[in-house]
């Protein structure tokens, strides 16, 4: 609410306009949180609400008006037509009169008329409550003929009976119930909503085939970014989308391409490298055993060592295939090789344990992990866990640990945290850089955090 109120007085708006704006803040929002997410259900809305809305008024309107209309319309017909017969039976009361008058209704009118003796009319029968037949015949008999009076419109008769009470007698009148309503209305209806869903299903079909192209791209896209072959990829779809397909290859590929550079450049240097370090090591062997020869040669070996972490740097391991691992079983290797190096490191995992990713990658990158734990603590454990399609590995020590400002600077290349107190320590200052591109190449990231054993927590977290 405070990021809302400093943003309001940024706008400067007048204070009418407050409310107005903050009430349609948080109903952005809401619909936000409600409205679906995906773009195929998004569009298939874009196309289905202004139908539906346009049916509603449209049936809205010709419930109300047309139709509406037209049964009262008709319903006045038929009733002037009655009032019509009961001005001539009290007019004309005689039996000879009541022939004719049947007579003429049938003939003319198309109705079955009866002049019953004098007789309590039937007590009203139940009516439905939308019952337009009903409303528009009492209210016309109402209002035309002013009489007591009695109607049957329910059931499934095509009939509706209507009986007038007369001064000496009942007239009682059969009439077609296509007499006194619209009754071909409900084919508008149908036609309307039959179309309606033959058009919202044409539409669903040709938004699915529009959609899969952007499905595509955004599995190539994340395919890519978890360090997965994308060959069979190919642009489809609309214009614009093949177009971002388009770009996505090309992107992929200058990628590539600078990688493959970048390692070319320093497999040269490595090899060039490496002539002289070999010239350097078999001149040492022929200078023999002096406290001089042995630190000299410490250098190169360590020299050669560094070297061998900027090639893996550059390289990137990017050449190897992703294949199914079970994470578990790499745990223990690590645990194994550990404890063969003397030292102290534990392993767990908890899930399914078989993984696709690209094995060797992720076991140096945990190695390194656990070398960086073991060389600056005493005790390393390692927990894994596969839960929501997320699979998290911690690597725990009861080292010093980092201060969290500097968390970041530790994953720079060639940067070492304490230069005065690692000047005796061995390493290139990649392990950590290597192993956060190891972790990014597979869509994931690293993370470092302060450890439940007093020292770092180095957390790896991949998508699976």
């Amino acid at each position: 609410m405070a990021n809302l109120n400093r943003y309001l007085d940024a706008l400067r708006l007048p204070f009418p306009l407050k409310p107005l704006f903050i009430a349609y803040r948080r109903i952005s929002r809401l619909a936000y949180r409600v409205m679906p997410k995906g773009l195929y259900t998004r569009a298939l809305l874009i196309i289905v609400m202004p139908i539906v809305i346009l049916q509603s008024v449209l049936v809205f309107v010709f419930m109300e008006r047309h139709y509406d209309l037209v049964s009262r319309r008709m319903s006045e017909a038929v009733v002037r037509e009655i009032a019509a017969l009961v001005y001539v039976l009290e007019n004309y009361p005689s039996e000879e009169g009541y022939e004719k008058v049947e007579a003429l209704a049938t003939d003319v009118l198309g109705m079955s008329v009866t002049v019953m003796p004098l007789e309590p009319l039937p007590p009203p029968a139940p009516k439905p409550y939308f019952d337009i037949i009903d409303q528009a015949l009492s209210r016309a008999i109402s209002q035309s003929i002013k009489k007591p009076f009695w109607i049957d419109t329910v059931g499934r008769s095509r009939f509706v009976e209507i009986r007038i009470q007369l001064e000496d007698s009942i007239l009682r009148v059969f009439a077609r119930r296509s007499q006194t309503f619209a009754s071909n209305s409900h084919f508008f209806l149908v036609w309307m909503f039959s179309t309606s869903l033959v058009l919202i299903i044409i539409a669903m079909l040709f938004l699915r085939n529009q959609v899969r192209p952007v499905i595509r791209l955004a599995d190539a896209a994340e395919s890519f970014g978890k360090g997965r072959p994308v060959e069979t990829f190919r642009p489809s779809g609309a214009r614009e989308v093949r177009r971002a397909a388009q770009a996505f290859i090309e992107m992929r590929r200058r990628i590539e391409r600078q990688i493959e550079q970048r390692t070319t450049m320093l497999a040269g240097v490595s090899h060039d490298l490496r002539t002289i370090l070999t010239r350097f090591k078999l001149q040492l062997a022929l200078f023999g055993d002096s406290p001089e020869s042995d630190a000299m040669r410490k250098d190169v070996d360590e020299m050669t060592h560094m070297l061998e972490d900027y090639l893996a740097f550059a390289r990137g391991d990017g050449d190897e295939a992703v294949q199914d691992t079970d994470v578990a079983l790499m745990l223990e290797e690590l645990e194994e090789e550990a404890e063969i190096s003397g030292l102290n490191v534990s392993a767990s995992f908890e899930g399914p344990p078989d993984v696709s990713l690209r094995r060797l990658a992720m076991k140096r990158c945990l190695s390194n992990l656990v070398t960086n734990g073991a060389k600056f603590g005493n005790q390393v454990e390692i927990s894994g866990r596969l839960e929501d399609r997320w699979l998290t590995i911690c690597v725990d020590d009861d080292g010093p640990g980092i201060p969290a400002n500097e968390r970041e600077s530790a994953f720079r290349a060639f940067h070492r945290l304490d230069s005065a107190r690692n000047q005796d320590e061995p390493g290139s200052g990649l392990g950590l850089a290597i192993a956060r591109d190891i972790a990014r190449s597979h869509g994931g990231d690293l993370y470092l955090e302060d450890s439940p054993l007093g020292g770092l927590r180095a957390r790896v977290r991949l998508p699976v």
